[in-house]
């Protein structure tokens, strides 16, 4: 009888799993590799083994796996168990039995015959099936061996990132041992991104925003870093309102101006969605005086179905009325603008204008007051990048909001700079 090492594999792992096809029995070619361990196979042993293979040649596979088993009590060494698990293994391949399959891999990684060549293989395909079967102990255990063997990062790092991952499950993620096993889980993740870039693979959207999902649920700080990822690798309105929202609750103390600046961000780029969003839109736009912006976002939200006729009516009903005289005044005020010694008029007329959504006249009017001075160079920057965004001048946008110096609105000009990006 002719003793083979197991037919080579071909192994796929992604986030849904792992799949395996290969002939039935190894070739001569691939006995001539050198990979085959010289054994030392009990005479029992061999008598049952070769009753298997003879089986599983007609494709009698019950007989096979009875002859496996026969073989399986009367194994003394861990040559023994290396060669059966050789033997099943073929037999599990040809007869698509991906419990066998299972069970032969564990045999022969255990008896520790296992060729070099063939151990990070063997040990990912493992780590992959234990994952499937939520034993998330021996996956992680069997993916680090798989790693440690240097086989494929790009898959191997997923499936230990997903055992890892499942081992926390959902339940206070926030606290140990749950959270320790999320950062290892996105440690994984990250090496497995890092892995397939390397290889120039693309890297699926869904990595980044399971990493933020998991950073988010664990309480942990480079849930930003996450999210950063996600709408780089998916510029949608949606990956950047999950950015905003991550500022917005890493920066609680920033001002009603500044937070009407990341909403403005939010409008623009679609990451408006329900209700509460379209409400302190309107509600910060009101507390700043910008009239206009408030009937904007009450309107939007109105004509998209999700505020309802009443919903923001007594802050509607306040700022509606005082839209005509205040549209009326904007003329003189431009003209006091230019008068005054300092640009504090020329910036609040700005913003009016920026509220009408007159981009052209809120671009001049803070360029005026970034000329006379006298006000907060910042916000009247970020102001300045967000009228010229918003009129399509992505260029001019861009320089304005990179002159923003420091602070909260440092990182509001560049959450700016990020959706622009997307826009070159």
């Amino acid at each position: 009888m002719r003793f083979v090492t197991p037919v080579a594999l071909a192994l796929t792992l992604a986030l849904t799993g792992g799949a395996l096809s290969a002939p039935a029995f190894a070739a001569k070619k691939e006995e001539k590799k050198g990979g085959a361990p010289k054994l030392n196979v009990s005479p029992d042993v061999l008598k049952a083994l070769q009753t298997a293979q003879t089986a599983a040649g007609k494709n009698d596979f019950a007989s096979a796996k009875a002859a496996l088993a026969d073989a399986d009590s009367k194994a003394k060494s861990n040559d023994d168990k290396y060669q059966i698990g050789a033997i099943k293994l073929n037999t599990s391949i040809s007869s698509k039995d991906a419990a066998l399959q299972s069970e032969a891999l564990t045999q022969m990684l255990d008896s520790g015959l296992t060729p070099p060549e063939q151990a990070g293989q063997f040990n990912a395909i493992a780590a992959d099936q234990a994952l499937q079967a939520k034993n998330y102990d021996l996956a992680i255990s069997r993916a680090k061996a798989a790693a440690a063997a240097g086989y494929k990062a790009d898959a191997v790092n997923v499936t230990l990132a997903q055992a890892y991952f499942g081992k926390a499950g959902t339940a206070n993620a926030s606290v140990e041992p749950q959270r320790s096993l999320n950062q290892q889980g996105l440690a994984a993740l990250k090496a497995a991104i890092d892995a397939n870039k390397a290889a120039g693979g693309q890297v699926p959207a869904q990595w980044y925003q399971i990493g933020v999902g998991r950073a988010a649920q664990a309480k942990l700080p480079e849930v930003t870093e996450w999210a950063k990822d996600a709408y780089q690798a998916a510029p949608s309105g949606e990956n950047l309102r999950t950015l905003i929202r991550l500022f917005q609750q890493a920066n609680p103390n920033i001002s009603n101006r500044e937070n009407l600046d990341v909403l403005r961000l939010m409008a623009v780029s679609g990451g408006l969605v329900v209700a509460g969003d379209y409400l302190e839109y309107a509600e910060m736009a009101s507390k700043t005086g910008i009239y206009g912006e408030v009937k904007t976002a009450i309107d939007s939200g109105r004509s998209k179905g999700v505020l309802s006729a009443s919903q923001g009516g007594e802050i509607y009903q306040t700022a509606v009325p005082k839209i005509s005289g205040d549209k009326s005044s904007l003329a003189s005020a431009e003209a006091d603008a230019r008068k005054a010694a300092n640009g504090k008029i020329a910036a609040a007329t700005a913003d009016a204008y920026l509220g009408y959504g007159d981009y052209a006249k809120a671009a001049a009017m803070f360029e005026l007051a970034r000329q006379k001075g006298g006000v907060d160079a910042d916000e009247v920057s970020t102001r300045m990048g967000i009228a010229k965004a918003l009129a399509g001048d992505t260029a001019a946008a861009k320089t304005a909001f990179q002159s923003v110096q420091a602070g909260s609105r440092k990182k509001i000009a560049d959450l700016w700079l990020a959706y622009l990006a997307t826009k070159a």
